[in-house]
């Protein structure tokens, strides 16, 4: 049996025969891993899990489920499961009878449908939910329900479009763990769509991230964070700082103000580039000079764990994250700044 089981072939969308939504998607997702479609608005991730779940049709290409070709299959013969952000469910129905629904369309039979609807209810926590209705939930609840119903009858690929972008944040981080707990424990495919860079860090093994209809990088989470393959991916995914320059000789960047910054890169002396760097790896000290020269605290906002700290030079400003006790600056001060050449990343500047 192949590893792969969804596999994306030159796949374009256009409306209107010009604009190209998805442009010459190539991708292979495979068997029981989790994979995040990561952009943001008007990226192509939307568009490219509904034609996946074959609610649009591809303007160019193939789509393979199992190596059986599907972009000309009608939605219900795919057996995917779907969940969407809206939940989706009958109102008039009870919640046992929203679960049962998709498995009697499939000629289950009663008694194995009760016993699934039963099995469905303990797995999403909901027992004793079976005869309410959805108007009678909250909204957690609802989305639980849309779950259950999307893993009844046994799918081998579920799909997943913001199904949590309509929760609040502390109800939102624990259906995340609950998802991740099912994904693990059923080995289920899931293919998710959000906008939320930390819901795709923490859910995700791997998370493909759009723009402008394409995949600009697909890896792990910590591949992302830690090696982002553009500017557009390191400025997307966590928070970063950027600083501009030319590249001098001995792989010195020298910004703007003529402030003079060591880097780790082998790039061309003459070559103008964008530098990235994460608050995390920045060192404040009012004693060092550090990698650049001094610099004057402009804002410190204190988030309990830890505080950003914002600070300015003539070539730019820079936020750090520090932890509690590893600064005490107050704002107007001059301190040191430091970070690691290793973590500078470093990326040819587009001039055009």
């Amino acid at each position: 049996m192949s590893d792969t089981l969804v596999r994306f072939t030159g796949v374009s969308k256009s409306y209107d025969g010009a604009t190209q939504v998805v442009a010459d998607l190539h991708l292979d997702i495979r068997r029981g891993e989790f994979l995040t479609l990561l952009g943001p608005s008007g990226s192509g991730k939307t568009t490219t899990l509904m034609m996946l779940a074959g609610f649009e049709e591809p303007s160019a290409g193939a789509i393979e489920i199992a190596g059986r070709a599907v972009q000309k299959l009608p939605p219900h013969r795919r057996d995917i499961g779907v969940v969407f952000q809206s939940y989706a469910l009958f109102p008039h129905m009870t919640v046992a009878g929203n679960l049962a629904f998709p498995l009697q369309v499939r000629g289950v039979g009663k008694a194995e449908i009760s016993e699934r609807v039963k099995a469905a209810l303990e797995l999403v926590r909901l027992p004793n939910f079976a005869d309410r209705r959805p108007g009678q939930l909250s909204g957690g609840q609802q989305q639980r329900v849309a779950l259950a119903r999307a893993l009844i009858f046994r799918p081998e690929l579920v799909l997943m479009d913001e199904p949590l972008g309509a929760l609040d944040k502390q109800l939102r981080e624990e259906l995340q763990g609950e998802i991740r707990q099912l994904h693990r424990r059923l080995g289920v495919t899931i293919v998710y769509v959000t906008h939320d860079q930390s819901e795709a860090l923490t859910m995700s093994d791997r998370i493909a991230v759009f723009e402008g209809g394409r995949i600009r990088q697909l890896g792990t989470p910590a591949e992302l964070y830690d090696a982002p393959a553009d500017p557009f991916v390191a400025g997307f995914i966590g928070e970063n700082n950027r600083l501009e320059g030319v590249m001098e000789e001995g792989g010195t960047v020298r910004l703007w103000d003529g402030t003079r910054v060591r880097t780790a890169a082998e790039v061309p002396a003459g070559t103008p580039v964008l530098l990235s760097l994460r608050p995390e790896h920045i060192t404040l000290d009012a004693s060092a000079a550090g990698n650049l020269a001094r610099v004057r605290v402009e804002e410190v906002v204190y988030l309990g764990d830890h505080s950003r700290v914002r600070v300015a030079f003539a070539g730019g400003s820079l936020v750090a994250k520090v932890t509690r006790g590893q600064f005490s600056g107050v704002m107007g001060a001059e301190v040191g700044i430091g970070f690691a050449t290793t973590d500078l990343r470093v990326f040819v500047r587009n001039t055009t």
